[in-house]
């Protein structure tokens, strides 16, 4: 646990810092007006907000590691994750319309962002990414005043932000484990339906890239990524039910943490090379021709990922606790 705590502490900057970034570098792209600007802040956000899941999950790590300390408050811990729930929560929906986005850029050749909708897309984009950022602000405060008491101005009194979404936390673990004996196995139906949509259209993708299915041309099938990546989003939904359901069982299983790992990497696999306008190098193979040796390197690591995040999830209940 002693690790995870180290590595919260690696990674909790990261989201704060990124997405201010990001919007910094999104208000350039529309001042500028810079398309190819546009498409690069959007895949930051996007990337932010994986990264920001294994930031908020390894908290619990943190949170075991100083509770017991001295002169450490259960409030300001409490508020702290009220307010990371938050952040999370607007992080993860700058990432999804950002997503939204990059794809719509990658489908369109030439002024993807000129009709009245791209334009409205960017603003909701504009106005997530804010809201966002004016929560992570929050977060990143609360967590420096648990450990850092010395820097606050008047007595430890907990944000209302943190007091509203710690309110939230215990709402998870309620609906999740204690509310119906059918919560939990509706959730792992869709978690399984999840992975059926996001390992049958990249999967079939993949294993064009790599040769099979040659007589098929790429365009056609890599139309189905949509609906591969809605498949992906059940999944971090189901998945983060699990988790708040029951944190202290997932976050010190050496499978689950393996497992975060793989899905990051996979994730960002089909984020940079599958949804974004890299992919018009590729998606022109017509039946019978031959991808090259780098598509077909990245599909293989994608099927192997995809698989590894199946079978790691499949082994969880069975894992070793650090």
């Amino acid at each position: 646990m002693t690790n995870l705590a180290q590595l919260h502490l690696l990674l909790n900057h990261s989201p704060i810092i990124g997405t201010i970034v990001a919007l910094c570098l999104f208000a350039a792209s529309l001042i500028a007006d810079r398309d190819e600007l546009k498409e690069a802040s959007l895949v930051l956000f996007s990337i932010i907000a994986l990264v920001a899941i294994p930031a908020f999950m390894s908290g619990y790590a943190a949170e075991g590691a100083i509770k017991d300390t001295p002169d450490v408050s259960i409030e300001l811990i409490q508020a702290h994750q009220g307010a990371a729930l938050l952040a999370l929560v607007f992080m993860e929906w700058t990432g999804v319309v950002s997503l939204l986005g990059v794809w719509r850029f990658s489908r369109s050749a030439k002024n993807p962002w000129m009709s009245r909708p791209a334009r409205a897309h960017l603003i909701a984009v504009l106005v997530l990414a804010a809201a966002t950022v004016a929560l992570m602000t929050i977060t990143g405060t609360t967590g420096g005043d648990i450990r850092h008491p010395e820097i606050m101005s008047g007595p430890q009194v907990p944000s209302v932000v943190g007091a509203l979404g710690a309110r939230i936390i215990p709402a998870f673990k309620f609906v999740v484990i204690d509310y119906s004996m059918w919560v939990w196995p509706i959730l792992e139906d869709l978690h399984f339906l999840g992975l059926i949509l996001l390992l049958g259209t990249t999967g079939a993708l993949n294993l064009r890239i790599l040769g099979l299915l040659k007589q098929l041309p790429l365009a056609p099938l890599h139309r189905y990524i949509p609906w591969g990546i809605a498949g992906f989003i059940v999944n971090i939904i189901t998945g983060f039910l699990f988790f708040m359901g029951m944190p202290g069982f997932y976050m010190p299983n050496i499978v689950f943490q393996i497992k975060m790992l793989a899905i990051l990497l996979a994730a960002g696999n089909l984020l940079l090379f599958y949804c974004t306008s890299a992919f018009r190098t590729w998606e022109n193979l017509g039946p019978g021709e031959d991808a090259p040796r780098v598509a077909k390197f990245i599909a293989a690591s994608s099927l192997f990922l995809w698989i590894a995040v199946i079978v790691l999830g499949r082994y969880i209940p069975f894992g070793e606790v650090t």
